[in-house]
């Protein structure tokens, strides 16, 4: 680990000065290169003093050799500008992959409901349109506001060598300017919150059109896409218009205290020019001077208020010390727990959703190696009881013992490292199908095929182009719903879990292969099987354990929920 990366975050404010402090380095060599180039922009124009005024003194060798000096510095500024571009880009770069990083950091440690609290369209948005304005409203214009403060020191220290009260009236200028963005801070920091909070609605109104562009389209319903579509782009650019309206006001009237205290600059210029107690060549020079000071004061400003709008966004991802140590330097193994040896007891389990019992007093034993089937009407509890095996939702009554442990004792992922789930809705990644059974893991291919052949793929990958190295599409979009609960089946047996839990994970198969998998799963010695099914005929009940029917769902019951 980066001797940067092991700061105390506990002393640590969430803004963007974490990411600063924590690419230090980088960020160092980004304002050297603008310190040098500010500093030889200030040179140039005092080279151009020295050129004009040997035009004013008719000599010609002056004047030559000056500007021949003053050509090859602008090559410089150039060449060096080019420079500085890379690595300001590159560090840009850098911090928003460390932000986004940050953002997957926190959704990792969120709970199942806790993640589920939020829709999809709204992390969405965090990763790319709050990175995009953190970019837009802190990185650009704090490296731009160094550039401004740079160019104002050396612009200062100019004025100075020329006389020094060009000196006391930039100071002046410099504490003016500097406490007019005080008095706007707070505005545009409320401002720049409301705009997150809005735009993450907005990105989430717009998924949601999306994801239902085949109803709308089936139904008819083609102009209230383009309508909702509409609205919700305006969602998104009216707290942006309403930010950068606002900040234009407030540029306005920096702008306008900026030609006074550059006017009153270069009327002291004239003034000690004509008086002869400076160079006469200053005029130019010394008005570009007092120009890049003004302008400086003003930019700067303009960049602090930007800075401040940003606040919000940094809020949203940063990483908190409580939210990440408790699995920080702990090793997979250790976090990894041994395969069950005994069985699962759940004793008066109750469970309920927004005030209305779904599980209540439910018993069962499942017991290392059993085969068990959860069967019942939709809405009774089955998928519950799997979801709170799996230690997604801790908020049950009763108890749920994993070896004589409670599961809630656990944490989810020590769980997931012995309890595999198959669920209805199958999630395959844009990558190829052997990819999406292994997740990158490696395996002997003599592995692989037995949990194709387990989970009735082989005749599929013979009629797929490049078999296992097929590519799925988004979301699996290339392959029947069939094919995809069979790759998630292959996924589930060879990462040999003690414990499989499977939700509906034939129903799209047809009753042939569903068959045969049922077969293979149920002959598994050593696996610990829960399977849900809406029904079951007397033959198929034979070959479990045991089955347990779960009752209809009950009606609301707000007493026994009052203690969950």
């Amino acid at each position: 680990m980066r001797k940067a990366e092991r700061i105390n975050r506990k002393s640590v404010k969430p803004d963007m000065f974490y990411y600063l402090r924590r690419y230090w380095k980088e960020n160092t060599l980004v304002i050297l290169c603008l310190a040098i180039l500010c500093g030889l922009q200030v040179g140039a124009n005092m080279l151009m003093m020295q050129s004009f005024q040997g035009i004013i003194d008719r000599n010609m060798y002056r004047f030559m050799f000056w500007t021949l000096i003053l050509v090859g510095t602008w090559f410089l500024i150039y060449g060096l500008a080019g420079v500085e571009t890379f690595f300001r880009c590159r560090m840009i770069r850098i911090m928003n992959n460390a932000s986004r990083h940050d953002i997957a950091k926190i959704l990792l440690k969120k709970s199942y409901q806790g993640f589920h609290g939020q829709s999809v369209g709204e992390y969405l948005s965090q990763f790319t349109n709050d990175i995009s304005q953190i970019e837009k409203l802190a990185w650009d214009p704090f490296f731009n506001c160094i550039r401004s403060a740079v160019t104002v020191m050396f612009s200062i220290f100019a004025l100075l060598t020329l006389h020094w009260s060009l000196l006391a009236a930039s100071i002046i200028t410099t504490v003016a300017m500097l406490a007019v963005p005080k008095l706007f801070h707070q505005k545009m920091e409320h401002l720049g919150t409301v705009c997150a909070q809005k735009q993450s609605v907005a990105v989430s109104q717009l998924k949601e059109q999306l994801a239902g562009y085949d109803v709308l389209r089936f139904f008819g319903q083609e102009q209230r896409f383009i309508r909702n579509t509409v609205r919700a782009s305006d969602s998104i650019e009216t707290p942006k218009f309403q930010l950068a309206y606002r900040k234009g006001f407030v540029s306005t009237g920096m702008g306008c205290i900026n030609i006074v205290c550059q006017m009153l600059h270069v009327t002291l210029i004239g003034v000690l020019s004509v008086r002869g107690i400076i160079l006469q060549g200053a005029l130019t020079g010394g008005g570009n001077l007092c120009g890049n000071l003004a302008s400086g004061l003003g930019n700067m400003t303009q960049d602090i208020l930007s800075m401040s709008s940003a606040k919000p966004y940094f809020e949203k991802i940063f990483t908190h010390t409580e939210n990440t140590a408790e699995n920080d330097g702990k090793t997979k193994a250790q976090i990894q727990m041994e395969a069950m040896q005994n069985g699962i007891a759940m004793d008066h389990v109750g469970f309920c959703y927004n005030n209305k019992t779904v599980v209540k007093e439910f018993s069962a034993y499942f017991e290392k190696g059993g085969k068990y089937a959860l069967t019942g009407p939709s809405g009774c509890g089955k998928s519950t009881l799997l979801k709170l095996i799996l230690g997604c939702l801790p908020e049950y009554t009763g108890s749920i013992c994993l070896d004589g442990r409670e599961i809630r004792d656990y944490r989810p992922e020590q769980l997931w490292h012995q309890v595999s789930y198959i669920g209805q809705d199958v999630f395959l990644f844009n990558t190829t199908i052997l990819d999406n059974i292994t997740l990158g893991g490696e395996f002997a291919k003599e592995k692989v095929w037995t949990a194709v052949c387990d989970s009735a793929l082989e005749n599929d990958l013979l009629s797929l182009p490049d078999g296992l190295d097929t590519m799925v599409g988004e979301n699996g979009s290339n392959l029947s719903g069939g094919q995809k609960q069979r790759v998630a089946i292959a996924r589930a047996l060879i990462h040999d879990k003690s414990v499989l839990l499977v939700d509906e994970g034939t129903s799209a198969l047809d009753g042939e292969n569903a068959e045969k998998i049922e077969k293979k799963l149920l002959s598994k010695a050593g696996l610990t099987l829960i399977l849900v099914s809406h029904h079951l005929s007397a033959e198929q009940k034979k070959r479990f354990t045991e089955v347990f029917t779960l009752p209809y769902a009950l009606p609301e019951q707000p007493a026994v929920c009052q203690n969950l």
